[in-house]
């Protein structure tokens, strides 16, 4: 669906406590600011209701994991009922004994409950292992159309993929949400820091731009103890951004302010640039077969 005129979307950025309840709390507080100052469609963080466990590989994490209509899809469903905006909800999900997504989802207002995306890329890397609690995503790139606007929602390793971002606008989507926990492990922020960061922004705005749309991620702040070696950990570097469709940047948000932004996103910028710069009417999908393959030799 084609809309027209401005939607106002939500970020809000928070600091993860050890407790989920306490994280739940803060998560409705948060939305119900972002409601307040008009926004429409709100998106949490990844794996908000917890700290980051997957710094480690630890089965006593598996006890935060929930069910598609658990508590936070209740509490934060809800609260979009009673506001009537949409707000995506990431959560660990339990879909069945031993089988675990990183999964999102979206509640839109007095419709209810829009669907689930699960994220389809899982990194494992020190401090990111993902791979020992979440299996891949099975329901692919989904686009769900609420009266706002129509929105992708992708999680965070699944960034770095121009594919994803691709399929997700192919589907219709007029923004794309990323909700993100992503940050520096501090021995390594001196020296790689500022190109890390710089990466991870270049490639969702390029994103914006190749799809002709916008780009919203939303991350975390504060730095996380590693639960094996309290010593170790990540800061989680904050700075939530949305690019518009020509990759600009119209907000970046601080390195450790925790709050909800609200942003005017002008629906009208997808179809000019789309039209001026139109790399979907020139795509070469009779050349692309060879995409699906791991390596060509």
């Amino acid at each position: 669906m084609k809309h027209e005129g401005t939607v106002r979307a939500g970020l809000v950025q928070m600091r993860c406590a050890q407790e989920p309840e306490a994280n739940t709390e803060k998560a409705l507080r948060l939305t119900r600011e972002a409601a307040a100052q008009g926004a429409r469609i709100i998106c949490l963080p990844e794996l908000h209701r917890s700290r980051y466990f997957c710094q480690s590989e630890d089965h006593r994490f598996f006890a935060l994991a929930e069910s598609a209509d658990g508590p936070s899809a209740r509490a934060l469903g809800a609260l979009a009922a009673e506001l009537d905006v949409t707000v995506i909800v990431p959560i660990f999900e339990r879909r069945a004994h031993g089988l675990y997504h990183n999964s999102a989802v979206v509640l839109d207002g007095r419709r209810g409950n829009a669907g689930l995306y699960r994220k389809m890329h899982i990194p494992d890397d020190p401090r990111f292992y993902e791979k020992f609690y979440f299996t891949p995503g099975d329901l692919g790139f989904k686009t769900f159309r609420t009266p706002h606007a129509d929105v992708g929602v992708l999680i965070c390793w699944d960034q770095w993929y121009p594919e994803a971002a691709r399929l997700t606008a192919l589907a219709g989507a007029e923004i794309l949400f990323y909700p993100t926990a992503i940050g520096w492990q501090p021995q390594e922020k001196a020296e790689f820091g500022k190109a890390q960061h710089e990466s991870w922004e270049i490639a969702q705005r390029a994103h914006a731009i190749a799809n002709g749309c916008y780009v919203v991620a939303v991350n975390r702040i504060g730095f996380e103890p590693d639960p094996g070696d309290p010593q170790q950990g990540i800061e989680f570097w904050g700075q939530s951004f949305v690019a518009a469709p020509d990759g600009s940047v119209i907000l970046r948000a601080s390195v450790d302010e925790e709050t909800a932004f609200v942003v005017p996103l002008d629906l009208a910028r997808l179809d000019l640039s789309r039209t001026h710069w139109p790399f979907l009417r020139d795509r070469r999908i009779d050349a692309y077969a060879a995409i699906t393959q791991r390596y060509i030799d």
